[in-house]
């Protein structure tokens, strides 16, 4: 496995991110050496959603108001219906993601989080795969949308890495690391 003792990635959550579309990213980047921060607007630690039910709480590393892309290698974010539906009305979280594709560094998006992806402007002309409950606002939003596990999109200025959901957890964390050790 590559080393990625070099890179800092950051996570953007919020209460209501899938559990594990967090912690198996989270953990796989931390395996192979990387620095992780788990970024929210919230403060203290944020409530995940476990397969139908609230799931277990994560500790916040960073406000998003003290977060910038500089200080990152990479952005990943993970899905369920209430995190990137209530991020993608927050003003700093669509800014902090669209710093990160202006820096030209990798975004990786799993199950709904594509939403942000959308709210930024940013899923114009790209190659991405989603949860099956919004394709049609990635088709409307001029997305070329694949029935894939995972779809690396180097498009444009920045690559943007997409998966469906939990199932895609492994071809999503390898292809992050190997993103971010190429």
């Amino acid at each position: 496995m590559p080393s990625l003792s070099d890179k800092a990635v950051a996570i953007l959550a919020t209460d209501g991110f899938e559990q594990s579309e967090l912690t198996s990213p989270r953990d796989a980047l931390q395996k192979a050496g990387a620095i992780v921060h788990i970024v929210s607007p919230a403060s203290g630690s944020i409530k995940g959603w476990d397969q139908g039910d609230w799931g277990e709480s994560v500790e916040v590393d960073v406000a998003l108001e003290d977060a910038t892309a500089g200080d990152y290698d990479a952005l990943v974010l993970p899905g369920g219906q209430i995190n990137p539906d209530k991020l993608r009305i927050e003003d700093a979280a669509l800014e902090f993601v669209e710093a990160f594709a202006t820096a030209g560094k990798p975004i990786a998006a799993i199950c709904h989080a594509p939403w942000l992806i959308i709210e930024a402007g940013l899923a114009k002309d790209r190659h991405m795969t989603s949860f099956k409950s919004i394709r049609t606002d990635l088709e409307n939003a001029g997305a070329d949308v694949l029935e894939e596990e995972m779809v690396r999109c180097p498009h444009g200025d920045f690559v943007l890495i997409t998966s469906r959901n939990p199932d895609d957890l492994p071809a999503f964390n390898q292809a992050i690391v190997d993103e971010l050790s190429s």
